[in-house]
């Protein structure tokens, strides 16, 4: 994992024009802060996925942070660009606060399985805290860092390691401003850091260095094509030719595992065979800067497919190593219609 920016550095003009806000909003000026909590919302809706592995109780996490955050307004009053670090301070104490009441933290990891909370976050949001101009570089959302794999594996962590780890490896804070929001001593934070460190080479796969890509590469998405394609044919045999041997299947928040080619058998039969509930019509889609697919089912008497699922597909060494379905709620938030606009 790379160290970004330290979370108070941030290009001249952005500083500026934040602590003019961060002012105004410490002095009660609800427009100001309103736009403050505009600039920094999607960074903190990352920041808070990550510590939960869940878009929707993000959701309710940064919901909660800003609230904190206008009835603490004179934290504000310093201005200057430790207003961030302030920011992501409540929304990290929600977080925690949060881990604490729901007592989510995964025992083990064999799979998805065991993370039935874990839910993806569409690329399209994501590319809102991507680096642009007048922003800062702690803002990019690196695909190691949002992939499935590794948000699964922080919630083996406790949450104040996870935590640590979040801000020192994947934001890039120093361990002095690490320790002040953990409230510890700067040795207590580089300790949770190392145990944390150490947990995660645990349950990450060794080529997840590999994982440098922003968004599925062209090869990618010219098997999610393949994908989609193989679907609509009806052709299990398509399907399984891009389909690792020891191919995974996982469908959070349902405890079920699939696995290698045999394994889906069961899933082939009931989505392609004779007996199936529609048929379907896909359209490419991306979450978790990974290739995925919504897939929509026309069930018999209706003119209209509705959504049905989304697969997030891990590809490696040109074939499908992983899918992880998911239903389709997250179709708004991915820019999938309500219905498949094709042929009804």
């Amino acid at each position: 994992m790379s160290s970004r920016v330290p979370a108070g550095t941030a290009p001249a003009g952005t500083a500026l024009a934040g602590t003019a806000l961060a002012t105004a909003a410490a002095d009660g000026d609800q427009a100001a802060f309103d736009e403050l909590a505009r600039l920094h919302r999607r960074e903190l809706h990352v920041h808070c996925y990550r510590m939960l592995a869940s878009f929707d109780d993000a959701e309710d996490a940064v919901q909660e942070a800003l609230l904190r955050a206008w009835r603490g307004r004179s934290g504000l009053s310093g201005g200057g660009p430790e207003y961030r670090a302030w920011l992501y301070r409540i929304a990290t104490n929600v977080c925690l606060d949060m881990l604490r009441a729901r007592s989510r933290q995964a025992t083990t990891l064999t799979s998805f399985a065991d993370v039935p909370w874990l839910q993806p976050y569409p690329d399209r949001l994501l590319d809102e805290v991507a680096p642009a101009d007048g922003q800062p570089d702690e803002v990019a959302v690196s695909r190691e860092t949002i992939e499935l794999a590794f948000l699964a594996a922080l919630q083996v962590l406790p949450p104040r390691q996870r935590a640590a780890l979040i801000f020192r490896d994947v934001l890039g804070w120093p361990a002095s401003e690490t320790a002040a929001l953990l409230e510890t001593t700067v040795a207590g934070a580089n300790s949770a850091v190392q145990r944390a460190r150490s947990m995660l080479r645990a349950q990450l796969p060794g080529q997840r260095t590999d994982w440098r890509a922003v968004r599925p590469t062209a090869a990618e998405r010219q098997i999610l094509k393949q994908f989609i394609d193989a679907h609509e044919r009806y052709d299990p045999e398509a399907i399984a030719s891009i389909l690792a041997t020891d191919i995974r299947v996982t469908m959070p928040p349902y405890p079920r595992v699939f696995d290698g080619l045999a394994g889906m058998e069961p899933l082939f039969e009931r989505a392609f065979g004779p007996a199936r509930d529609g048929d379907w019509l896909l359209l490419p889609a991306a979450a978790n800067r990974m290739a995925a697919a919504g897939s929509y089912l026309r069930r018999p008497g209706d003119s209209l497919a509705r959504p049905f699922k989304l697969d997030v597909l891990r590809i490696d060494g040109g074939v499908i190593t992983e899918i992880t379905t998911f239903g389709p709620a997250s179709f708004p938030g991915l820019g999938l219609p309500p219905v498949h606009p094709g042929p009804g």
